[in-house]
């Protein structure tokens, strides 16, 4: 919050969501917006899932222009500002812009970049959507995005269990991405993360990876983008199979013998 309230472009709303916490963020929440009524806070007091949380503010929400932020990241003072005047030299084909990163520890300690791990010179922009079936390259709270985006996906998909690939696949089939080398945003690496846990054994997350594949099968137009959704299910087997996860193993085979289908 305090990373939002110290935004140099002061043009903006601060929605917050408590996704039924078991710990004291409520009251910390409440005593905090005491001194900032600006903030709106929606306490769903019963957990509801990072999809749906995302989606009830976002119903309440009347800005241009989403950035999706959690407890844990934080923005850096010209993120906003930054952001939007990116959008203001792009026409509206662009629906997605993404920054660097700089990773910290749980006591807000520098750990890396994100360019670190995925150098500026190999981040694709505009039409992104078959380099996002191959790899993950985009740190997802850098993320900033139109209005018209989230409205056209009618949301997150609220049965799944994380909202990232998912949005990825579907708005870049749609919309082209455009990247700003800075670094805007700072993640936090935290050992009780979604993306920590992901490949514990038999995680549910990852049937969410499985129904976005599903959906990327339904997505693709080209035998380019059917082979890179054949090397990505490769993968998810490997990780199933790894994972001690063997259902989803035989659901990604059975995918995969459709994807196979569509090859030339």
């Amino acid at each position: 919050m305090e990373s939002v309230l110290n935004q140099t472009y002061r043009n903006y709303e601060l929605i917050v969501v408590d996704d039924g916490s078991n710990d004291n963020s409520v009251a910390v929440i409440q005593n905090y917006i005491l001194k900032h009524p600006e903030i709106t806070f929606i306490n769903l007091q019963k957990n509801a899932g990072i999809c749906k949380a995302f989606n009830t503010a976002f119903k309440i929400s009347k800005g241009d222009f989403i950035i999706d932020l959690a407890a844990d990241d934080l923005l850096l003072p010209d993120r906003l500002a930054k952001g939007i005047e990116s959008f203001q030299q792009l026409d509206d084909h662009y629906g997605v812009i993404f920054s660097d990163a700089e990773w910290i520890d749980e006591h807000g300690r520098h750990l890396s970049f994100h360019s670190r791990k995925y150098p500026h010179h190999v981040i694709p922009q505009g039409d992104v959507y078959q380099h996002l079936i191959e790899r993950y390259f985009i740190c997802s709270p850098t993320m900033m995005f139109r209005r018209s985006v989230m409205e056209k996906l009618f949301g997150y998909d609220e049965t799944l269990t994380y909202e990232d690939f998912d949005f990825w696949i579907r708005s870049s089939r749609i919309y082209l991405y455009h990247y700003d080398p800075e670094v805007l945003v700072k993640k936090r690496k935290l050992r009780n993360s979604l993306s920590h846990n992901q490949f514990k054994l038999l995680n549910r997350h990852n049937y969410s990876t499985y129904r976005v594949c599903q959906k990327i099968l339904n997505l693709n137009r080209t035998s380019a983008e059917h082979k890179a959704l054949h090397n990505r299910i490769l993968y998810e087997i490997r990780q199933s199979i790894r994972t001690l996860d063997f259902s989803l193993a035989f659901k990604y085979f059975h995918l995969l013998r459709n994807v196979r289908a569509n090859l030339h």
